[in-house]
């Protein structure tokens, strides 16, 4: 199926519905539960499922969502995860994929990292405008989410809230992470480069000085870089 043919699925606004509630999970989704999140019946949620797997925008599984196994278990349900397939449209025809990427090998081979990551820095102050530093977890995930990297926070492995303090503890002990990398496939091919210059990036989109901070770390299927409280913020 061709990316408009693809994209074009999505017009409806049920099916778009249940594609972005997938999408957000981050994680194997039934149709059970995205039924109930879209607010349709099952027999219909399960229909638009189908056609966005078919249009190639979900993959489609099937495993036993009550965690048992052996007889009495129930027989497996099938489930829905994003497609790992990109899809763009670009009318007329464009291809800035190939333009970045070799940009992206002319610097890597001229050594041209730490110019690239100042450039990204001072284009990150630039989109935050007049606006001061970044205010809190919350505030970035709106600033994240707006520009297409699909935050979502996370406990911080190994922390503990600790309860009162107004909440200081509390966002602490979160990280934000993000689940799209809007560099994605130039990232796969160049990554210290283009990982490096997407940290510069939102350094400069949130602010070196506020309550929050970004920095690399990196795993499997989600952006390189994490945001959380700055270290001087704690309490």
């Amino acid at each position: 199926m061709k990316d408009i043919d693809a994209i074009a699925v999505l017009q409806d606004p049920v099916r778009r519905r249940l594609y972005e509630y997938v999408v957000a999970q981050g994680r194997e989704v039934g149709r059970n539960e995205a039924a109930e999140a879209a607010g349709v019946a099952r027999t219909l949620a399960a229909h638009h499922l189908d056609r966005l797997a078919g249009a190639g925008l979900l993959e489609s599984g099937s495993r036993r969502l009550t965690g048992r196994s052996g007889p009495g278990a129930g027989r497996p349900a099938k489930v829905y995860t994003r497609a790992r397939v990109e899809r763009s449209v670009s009318l007329p025809a464009r291809d800035y994929r190939t333009a970045a990427e070799l940009l992206a090998e002319a610097a890597e081979q001229a050594g041209l990292d730490a110019g690239l990551c100042e450039a990204a820095r001072r284009r990150g102050e630039a989109l935050r405008g007049s606006a001061g530093a970044c205010g809190g977890l919350e505030e970035a995930m709106e600033m994240l989410a707006a520009r297409g990297y699909e935050p979502h926070l996370e406990p911080v492995e190994g922390a503990e809230c600790v309860e009162g303090g107004e909440g200081a503890t509390a966002a602490a002990a979160r990280v934000v992470r993000m689940r799209n990398c809007p560099f994605h496939a130039v990232a796969e091919r160049f990554p210290p480069l283009v990982c490096g210059m997407n940290l510069a990036l939102l350094e400069g989109l949130l602010g070196a000085d506020g309550p929050v901070r970004a920095r690399m770390d990196a795993r499997p299927g989600e952006c390189c870089v994490v945001v959380e409280a700055s270290k001087n913020n704690d309490h």
